[in-house]
């Protein structure tokens, strides 16, 4: 959903924390290694926040997380605090050698990019991104945005019954929109959306995750030296043409790769999750298949309720900070819970619910300040392509097993779905 590279940082926190125990935690999961408490924020019961959560919000906004290191972890899970954490990047860093020294991080482990970087060259390399992501030159891409849909929506026609509508539909439609993007070559994009696949599957072992890591930024570079020599029309051929003697090829190949880590598994599980939404509200799915003018409120609030991205990258107090009357020591980490903050009842009454009439709320799922998602509009075009797509194809279209049978994701930075089976004859 955006540019916001949480792949990374579901890589880089599984490495900070998990690392203590990886000898005997590989192929085990979070669940495994760390304790019950610290494993909240990244919990779900269905499309929910678990009540801890909320209850934790509720009596301590601000709050210690019980986890393995010497270092204070804050969890931050009040709206405005959060918000003020994240718009704080003066007290509060993002710069990748706080991490090192963590449970064997070092340097070498830096992915580069926009997300650990702090100005001024964070603000140096978002400039050249920032041109490339306005609603004006995102138009270019709403014929293309639409294509794929529908190519999409053809491929599960002719599919056998039922549909996975995560890898038919979900995973597939950011893959081919960030491919064409960037503007990686046609006949690369089967290999570019294996890659895309491959880099998330977390819980097949560290390693696995980070060598899909390393093989896309290979492929990326790769990608770079051929635009190098014939720039081409997509985002990494207006880079060269413009920029060209302002930034490396290293240094192009890891903003593409985090277009390609913010961009797709975080859409991918909105398009699953919002479908599942609408497949539960059968009203719903009539109004959103007979008025176009309730697309994009739908959309928003969607984007509230989901908050799909689970927690912000960390941020490292620069100094003595107090927010919200709790004292932060310099040095210490602070983890901002974004679905936690868009359950917030400062942001309105009754806002656990789903409320696809509700006006559209201040929300914080792409994040906030100088690291807010660059792609937040990319995304809310596929999303509002997506849905009255699929349910004006599909007038029939339904849940293929019970609600209760679907297996979420147990602890993710990212939430989402595995499968989601339906019927759409």
């Amino acid at each position: 959903m955006g540019v916001l590279p949480v792949g990374r940082l579901r890589a880089t926190i599984t490495g900070l924390f998990a690392r203590l125990y990886l000898a005997r935690a590989r192929r085990k999961g979070l669940s495994s290694v760390l304790p019950a408490a610290a494993l909240m924020p990244l919990q779900r019961t269905g499309l929910d926040p678990v009540p801890a959560l909320g209850e934790v919000r509720a009596q301590e906004p601000i709050s210690r997380l019980p986890l393995p290191v010497a270092t204070n972890v804050w969890l931050v899970s009040g709206y405005d605090e959060a918000k003020a954490v994240l718009g704080d990047a003066k007290r509060f860093s993002n710069d990748f050698t706080n991490l090192v020294g963590y449970a064997g991080v070092t340097e070498a482990d830096n992915p580069g990019g926009l997300g650990f970087t702090d100005p001024p060259v964070h603000t140096r390399l978002r400039r050249l991104l920032t041109p490339e992501f306005t609603m004006r030159r995102l138009a270019r891409l709403t014929p293309e945005i639409q294509a794929i849909v529908e190519q999409r929506l053809d491929a599960m026609a002719a599919a056998d019954q039922p549909v996975d509508l995560v890898a038919e539909f979900a995973v597939p439609i950011p893959s081919l929109v960030i491919s064409e993007l960037l503007g990686v070559p046609y006949g690369d994009r089967e290999e570019f959306q294996q890659l895309s696949v491959a880099r998330f599957d977390v819980f097949d072992g560290v390693g696995a995750s980070l060598g899909a890591m390393s093989q896309s930024l290979e492929y990326l570079h790769g990608v770079v030296r051929k635009q190098r020599e014939e720039p081409g029309e997509g985002l990494l051929g207006a880079l060269i043409r413009e920029h060209g003697d302002e930034v490396t090829d290293r240094e192009l190949a890891e903003l593409a790769d985090g277009v390609l880590t913010g961009g797709f598994e975080t859409t991918a599980s909105m398009l699953a999750l919002g479908a599942l939404v609408l497949l539960q509200d059968r009203e719903l799915l009539e109004r959103v298949r007979e008025d176009d003018e309730v697309v994009p409120g739908l959309v928003e609030e969607l984007l509230r309720y989901l908050t799909v991205v689970q927690v912000a990258f960390p941020r490292f107090a620069r100094e003595d900070v107090e927010i919200a009357g709790t004292e932060i020591s310099q040095g210490d980490v602070v983890l901002c819970s974004l679905s936690g903050a868009d359950r917030d009842a400062a942001l309105g009454p009754d806002m656990e619910r789903f409320d696809a009439t509700r006006k559209p709320t201040s929300h914080l799922a792409f994040g906030h300040g100088l690291h807010r998602c660059i792609g937040a509009e990319l995304a809310r075009m596929e999303l509002r392509a997506a849905y009255p797509a699929l349910v004006r194809r599909f007038p029939d279209i339904r849940l293929a097993v019970p609600a209760s049978e679907l297996e979420f994701r147990k602890a993710s930075i990212v939430y989402g779905l595995d499968s989601l089976p339906v019927h759409v004859k």
